[in-house]
């Protein structure tokens, strides 16, 4: 079986389910507190009195926290435990809300962002770390990519029932809501939720090596210990796997937040001449898509580990030709193309999320939520670094702010800096991580060899 966390031992799956679903919940909640502030821009505009450019600098500074807070967060997860971390960020959250609900000015709603943005840090890492403590090695792949899936329902809460109750009951009840269910969900977390199931009553052994299906071949499981272990922070920086799932957040993330979090929308309307009420409903597509597209990968990671890179690059590949085809042509795109768009961008986002299985494969658990947290800083930094190319050279060809296709042909195409960046650190990686494979004994068949063992039988047969 695969590296589990320490004092692992079989939990019943109803009880294993309702602790991940109060994680889960709390997740939800972190990302409705996350995507708040877009739906009510207007609002916003009008109570801070600021300009739509300034509306923008909520959006890095919640970014910002964000990446900034998941190495701390998870240097904390590692030592106390997700229980109290998520416990403790839902409360954090829950006042930057209640803040955000009751201040009119501009620096003190920039104070409460950055609240929020901490209380968002904590949810998605200790959530994961929570799934292959309870859960069996096999169906982790496919729980965390249902753990970013599930988790993104915080945006529908965002734009129906707490527009309807900001349009109708006003902006200081509408926080204060979120700020309320924050308490509610810290509450629940508290009462439900355990790092992990009871203690065996005998010590676990070193965990055995994953035997991945099909592939002949097994892949080394992190260590596990039976009591608690020191294990240094160094030991996560100097694992090849740890950055191997950095380049993988990295190159997969920041194309679809650049999109959704930004520059997505007036791309589509200012760009391609699309209604907002059509922007809208390519955006829900978006949505829609990672619901088959999470769980084909989960599927596909966990039943090919040592192929996971291949998925990886196939997504990544996958969003530049189809970007280079929206680009390229100098006229506005039809419908269909723009949709095939937002769905490449979903599978490179649930692409991003094989990295933190590259974390928990390669680092002891002792470590997980140190190296779950360094991975998730690489997505959200190239996310924050492509956000700032993409306005900065909007702001060199229209200073005026009167966008043509033109200007965001030229800009979305920066991105490809961030692809050469990130695949350049993704092959540097791989390839260290199976040369340290190598001296553990686990040799990755090139896929020529993989290829020529499946037609072996078609020839016997033949």
């Amino acid at each position: 079986m695969a590296a589990v966390s320490p004092f692992q031992a079989p939990a019943p799956s109803r009880v294993a389910a309702t602790v991940w679903g109060a994680g889960l919940a709390a997740y939800i909640v972190a990302t409705t507190g996350r995507t708040s502030l877009g739906v009510a821009g207007l609002q916003a505009v009008e109570r801070f009195d600021i300009s739509a450019s300034v509306l923008s600098l909520f959006v890095v500074v919640q970014l910002g926290v964000y990446a900034a807070a998941q190495v701390p967060v998870g240097i904390v997860l590692d030592r106390v435990g997700s229980r109290k971390v998520i416990f403790t960020g839902a409360l954090i959250l829950a006042a930057g809300q209640l803040m955000l609900g009751l201040v009119d000015t501009l620096p003190l709603a920039l104070v409460a962002r950055v609240l929020v943005g901490v209380g968002d840090a904590t949810a998605f890492v200790s959530v994961l770390r929570l799934v292959p403590a309870w859960f069996p090695s096999q169906r982790v792949p496919l729980l965390t990519q249902m753990t970013g899936i599930i988790g993104q329902t915080g945006q529908i809460i965002s734009a129906v029932p707490f527009l309807a109750l900001l349009l109708g009951a006003g902006w200081t009840t509408a926080f204060a809501s979120l700020a309320a269910l924050g308490v509610f969900v810290a509450l629940l977390v508290l009462a439900v939720v355990r790092d992990h199931p009871a203690r065996p009553s005998r010590p676990a052994r070193r965990s055995e090596s994953v035997q991945p299906v099909g592939t002949g071949a097994e892949v080394p499981a992190a260590p596990v210990a039976a009591e608690p272990t020191r294990v240094p922070i160094s030991a996560v920086v100097r694992e090849p796997g740890t950055w191997l799932g950095f380049f993988t957040h990295f190159v997969c993330l920041f194309p679809t937040n650049t999109f959704l979090l930004l520059w997505g929308v007036p791309f589509l309307t200012a760009g391609q001449g699309v209604s907002t009420a059509g922007a809208s409903s390519l955006l829900t597509l978006a949505a829609l898509a990672g619901v088959v597209t999470g769980p084909v990968t989960g599927y596909l990671q966990g039943r090919h580990p040592l192929r996971r890179s291949w998925l990886v690059l196939g997504a990544v590949v996958a969003t530049i030709v189809v970007w280079a085809s929206v680009l390229v042509p100098t006229t506005p795109r039809p419908v269909w193309q723009l949709a095939l768009l937002v769905v490449v961008l979903t599978v490179s986002a649930t692409a991003s999320n094989i990295g933190f299985d590259f974390a928990r494969s390669f680092v002891p658990a002792a470590r997980l939520g140190t190296a779950t947290g360094l991975v998730n800083v690489g997505g959200f930094v190239a996310s924050l670094v492509s956000i700032f190319l993409v306005g900065s050279v909007l702001d060199v060809v229209r200073p005026d702010g009167a966008y043509t296709l033109a200007d965001f042909r030229l800009a979305m195409s920066s991105q490809v800096l961030l692809w050469a960046v990130g695949l350049a650190g993704l092959l540097v990686c791989r390839r260290a991580t199976r040369r340290r494979m190598a001296e553990g004994g686990v040799v990755v068949p090139p896929v020529r060899e993989v290829l020529e063992r499946l037609r072996r039988p078609r020839r016997r047969h033949g």
